[in-house]
């Protein structure tokens, strides 16, 4: 009686373990979660072709993680940093997104927005090398020694050019080395004004170079000026001085403009807008001769009505800084509630195999993944693979990460120098006499956003 007692006790305890063994197979049994249950993570992006082809990724990794669905929202350019703030006020943070608008790194730093990934990639072993990214790439995204975001893609600045209208004028190639010492400014110069031709009719004008270096506050930094004191890449984006109004930046600056209204080389705002509501980019419209742009322009070459060719940013005023870069990184907000879920979407965004994906998909995407670069190189029909890869790295070698994604509460001192610059561009008032009053304004603003 007592032994079979005993067995009676043996077996209950057998059924019970048993249980609770299957119990917890069925609750834990993906390789990411403790729910049978899977999990929603939101990844936020520009409404374009060139963003929104991460939808046609997502059943892949769906499959490979079945305990993860991704849902993607979207939004205009121009709408995409007042949704953001209104979903995050409203308690909607969507888990994954990087400075796709205006605003930048150190905004979205600065405002509390960003989860330390710092752990999370520690206890996963998370190497950089193992997705092909470079350190010094890496490194933008981190403040004090931890990691805020991953980088995604590599954009830089680059030279695009009319092959068609310089076999026309008879005019050598500008050459695509980075290292051509004989490639300035200057030389840029002489190409453009036998390219230009101004007529009262303008389906007869065409000018030889239109110079969109950057954001308004980057391009004294092409011709040797800064505008930010130093201290602003080291204390969170907030300058403590800034130097629109000094003689160097007043020297960039005409440098600049003197192309439209001095050399009259490049085309006046009125020209561009007339030519881009027809072509949606001045340079589409066959009417430019060279034009200085962010390698996303670059994908577009398939939609030309010519033969394009791409060459090396000209040496300005400092020969060490030639092309903004575009490094973008994919954040995880702060109020995710599935940050390991995020982190886990935005390594399968770092692979060799999916980066190669976006890029046929983005209709050509730059990767941050040097092992996925030569399929890039080898994306856009006509031009020379080679030549987009000297370009690629001359530009990298001699770039400088885009100030709106280092200086704090960017999209308002961007809107603020938009719309002072107007009456510049358009002609209305010289550089000198609109840089000091600029230099006030900026001052004020910077004086109450850095409280």
């Amino acid at each position: 009686m007592k032994n079979g007692r005993k067995l009676w006790f043996v077996m209950l305890a057998t059924s019970m373990l048993l249980t609770l063994f299957l119990s917890a197979c069925g609750k834990g049994g993906t390789s990411e979660g403790s729910s049978s249950d899977p999990v929603t993570i939101t990844y936020y992006t520009i409404d374009s072709p060139d963003r929104t082809f991460v939808e046609k990724l997502i059943p892949d990794f769906e499959s490979k993680h079945p305990n993860i669905k991704v849902k993607v929202d979207k939004a205009p350019y121009e709408q995409f940093d007042s949704k953001l703030q209104a979903n995050i006020a409203a308690k909607k943070s969507p888990d994954i997104t990087s400075h796709f608008g205006y605003g930048g790194f150190m905004e979205y730093y600065n405002k509390g927005l960003l989860t330390d990934l710092t752990d999370i990639m520690k206890a996963d072993n998370f190497k950089a090398s193992d997705y092909g990214i470079q350190d010094e790439l890496m490194n933008i995204y981190k403040v004090d020694g931890k990691t805020y975001g991953i980088p995604s893609n590599n954009y830089v600045t680059l030279m695009l050019y009319n092959k068609d209208m310089f076999d026309k004028a008879g005019v050598s190639y500008p050459p695509s080395d980075y290292e051509d010492k004989s490639w300035t400014f200057d030389k840029m110069i002489e190409m453009a004004k036998k390219l230009t031709v101004v007529s009262d009719d303008i389906t007869k004008t065409q000018y030889g170079v239109d110079f969109g270096w950057g954001e308004l506050d980057m391009r004294p930094a092409y011709f040797g000026a800064k505008v930010y004191s130093d201290d602003a890449w080291t204390n969170g984006g907030k300058p403590s001085e800034t130097y629109f109004g000094s003689p160097e930046a007043i020297a960039a600056y005409q440098k600049w403009i003197g192309l439209i209204w001095d050399q009259k080389v490049a085309p006046p705002p009125a020209f561009s807008k007339a030519v881009a509501g027809q072509f949606g980019d001045p340079f589409l419209s066959g009417k430019i001769g060279m034009s200085v742009v962010g390698s996303w322009s670059l994908a577009s070459q398939k939609d030309f009505n010519f033969k394009v060719g791409v060459a090396a940013v000209p040496i300005g005023g400092n020969p060490d800084v030639r092309s903004v870069l575009y490094v973008d990184p994919l954040f995880v907000l702060k109020d995710s509630k599935h940050p390991k879920e995020a982190y886990e979407f935005i390594k399968y965004m770092l692979t060799t195999e999916v980066q190669e994906k976006s890029i046929e998909l983005s209709g050509g995407t730059p990767p941050v993944n040097d092992n996925a670069k030569e399929k890039y190189y080898n994306s856009f029909e006509g031009v020379d693979p080679q030549v987009i890869k000297q370009v690629y790295e001359g530009a990298n070698k001699y770039g400088v990460e885009s100030y709106n994604h280092l200086i704090s509460n960017y999209s308002q001192l961007n809107e603020l120098l938009i719309n002072e610059f107007q009456s510049v561009q358009n002609g209305d008032q010289k550089v000198e006499a609109a840089l000091p009053g600029i230099q006030e304004k900026i001052t004020k603003l910077l004086e109450r956003l850095n409280k």
